[in-house]
């Protein structure tokens, strides 16, 4: 019988509360995840990597939970701990750096957020697979964060690099890739590159629709990202015929709403 400060019951409490955070009952995995970390931390401790591993996770539950005051401090000890255990170059440093990154991109703390996205993907590069699904995570979180401060000529060659990467390890027609060509798209709307856009759109309708069904929510999210597509590409050519333009080669700025 384990005794109460045994490290395989927090082993045990951990998977448990896991397993509650994936049935989305965060508030009984939250106590687990407590009573974890204090075993481990007494069983093996304060520098242990199980313990960075615990701390990580206590901080991921209160983040899904918007207690991102709460989250931080355990992301930055579990960083330390890992640091310090693990090294500077271990995959699993860099997935707690990318979840920091996070934190700080939700808060709109976008300076301090851009360094720890840019590390996580230096280590993914250094010790992991090039096709390894962290490296697309990381990839994808840096471009999106530049999607949203308006950076697109920064975030289009990294979601072109995801794309690369989804549809060389999956295949042409899994909808992780529409999913890509709809990340894609979105950088293009979003300069008024609506001739870039629209192909990568009908793609992935096509894909989506193939593997998901007509009626699934992925696919009916794309085809209304086409559908404004279409609206955006009518204003330009309207606006152009009532002031006698009628080249597209005009440059129209415009501010266009995301797909």
């Amino acid at each position: 019988m384990l005794g109460p400060q045994h490290p395989d019951l927090a082993t045990g409490l951990s998977d448990l509360a896991s397993l509650y955070v994936r049935e989305r009952r965060l508030s009984e995995a939250e106590p687990l995840y407590a009573r974890a970390l204090e075993i481990y931390e007494v069983a093996l401790g304060p520098n242990h990597p199980n313990l960075g591993i615990a701390l990580n996770d206590l901080a991921l539950l209160y983040f899904r939970q918007y207690r991102y005051g709460e989250a931080e401090p355990l992301y930055a000890r579990a960083l330390a701990i890992q640091e310090e255990a693990l090294g500077p170059e271990h995959p699993t440093l860099a997935q707690t750096i990318n979840s920091m990154a996070l934190l700080y991109k939700t808060t709109e703390r976008y300076t301090e957020a851009e360094p720890l996205y840019k590390r996580a993907i230096n280590i993914d590069e250094k010790v992991l697979d090039p096709e390894h699904p962290n490296l697309v995570l990381h990839l994808n979180n840096l471009a999106k964060m530049y999607l949203d401060q308006r950076r697109f000529a920064e975030a289009e060659p990294l979601l072109k690099r995801v794309l690369t990467i989804e549809e060389k390890r999956l295949g042409n027609q899994d909808p992780e890739v529409a999913t890509d060509l709809d990340s894609l798209a979105a950088a293009y709307y979003l300069q008024g590159h609506y001739a870039e856009a629209e192909p990568l759109l009908h793609r992935a309708v096509a894909i989506d629709e193939k593997a998901l069904g007509h009626d699934d929510p992925m696919t009916l999210q794309i085809r209304e990202h086409l559908r404004l597509l279409h609206c955006s590409a009518t204003q330009i050519s309207e606006i152009l015929n009532k002031i006698g333009l009628h080249s597209l080669s005009v440059m129209i700025c415009i501010s266009p709403h995301p797909p």
